[in-house]
């Protein structure tokens, strides 16, 4: 049996909102697995629905890149402390001109950051440590993403921005079609605004990851028999659930944001007629500016007491 301590529990409260004393039942139910114990809490109806674990928690910008062709896209997250430094025209400049190079690296963080950094004595990294040494504050190259078509388009948007290719959020979407590219392109950004509102999982069901089906799966069996049903009901509760489930986190089955009806499948399938050939919703990538980073809490009073008494 493992032991469940304070600081364990404290961790399960923070990540679900639950009380002390559920937190340190549900922990002692799993043998202390945190995971489990959260999926015990949500079976119980005791987790609150907000999952702390991501929010947004750390500054600085998302930036967008699309080669000249349209057949390929980047995206690069560089953090930084504070808001004010996503604000600096030097940093701006920084995470645009990555952006670009990111096309290059494929999507290979380490490779983008070994990359000579144009017009400069050294590589991305080198030109970080600089900004880092001038501006005075920790940055970071966190992640970088870059999806391609051999034909079509990867269309791009960006939200909040602070320049037409740098904002808090981004995201492209590859569409295969032989079809017209103004249009292609105009249809993958309105896709693109879609993804950025409903943070979907996959393009389609076969792309969900199934230890997460599973898991969901296990969750709203455990909900179903808390209402006593007989197993064959609670089988059809759990596949109407499941279907829900996909509506929520699936991109094809999701309903369109833009008009509040129509599933994106059908969406996609619409398109082929207005853009003169079939369209194919083939991937698509969203990064939200500090996502997953837990935040560190600040203490202002004891900052001020601990600098007053240092006086």
């Amino acid at each position: 049996m493992a032991e469940i301590t304070a600081a364990l529990v404290k961790q399960l409260r923070d990540k679900t909102g639950a009380g002390m004393m559920d937190c340190k039942k549900a922990l002692s139910e799993n043998d202390g697995d945190m995971d489990a114990a959260v999926d015990w809490l949500r079976t119980k109806g005791l987790a609150a629905a907000a999952k702390k674990a991501g929010r947004i928690a750390s500054e600085g910008l998302i930036g967008v890149a699309v080669s000249e062709d349209g057949l390929s896209g980047a995206l690069i997250e560089v953090n930084a402390e504070t808001d004010f430094v996503a604000r600096n025209d030097t940093f701006q400049a920084f995470v645009d001109q990555c952006a670009r190079l990111a096309l290059e690296a494929g999507g290979d963080i380490d490779r983008l950051s070994a990359m000579a950094y144009p017009g400069g004595d050294g590589t991305v990294q080198d030109r970080l440590v600089h900004m880092v040494a001038t501006i005075g504050e920790n940055m970071q190259l966190r992640r970088t993403a870059c999806i391609s078509v051999s034909e079509g388009v990867v269309a791009s948007y960006v939200h909040t921005a602070a320049t037409p290719s740098l904002g808090k959020i981004g995201v492209l979407v590859a569409l295969e079609s032989a079809g017209d590219k103004a249009k292609l392109n105009a249809l993958g950004r309105q896709l693109a605004m879609h993804v950025a509102a409903t943070k979907p999982e996959a393009v389609g069901v076969a792309d969900l990851d199934q230890d997460l089906v599973e898991r969901e799966r296990h969750v709203l069996s455990e909900q179903a028999r808390e209402s006593g049903k007989t197993e064959e009901i609670i089988a059809k509760m759990v596949e109407g659930r499941i279907r829900k489930f996909y509506e929520e986190v699936v991109l094809d089955q999701q309903t369109f944001v833009i008009d509040g009806e129509t599933r994106i499948a059908k969406v996609i399938e619409n398109a082929a007629k207005d853009v003169g050939a079939p369209v194919n919703l083939a991937a698509f990538v969203r990064f939200g500016l500090g996502e997953g980073i837990e935040k560190k809490e600040e203490d202002f009073a004891a900052e001020v007491a601990a600098v007053a008494g240092g006086a």
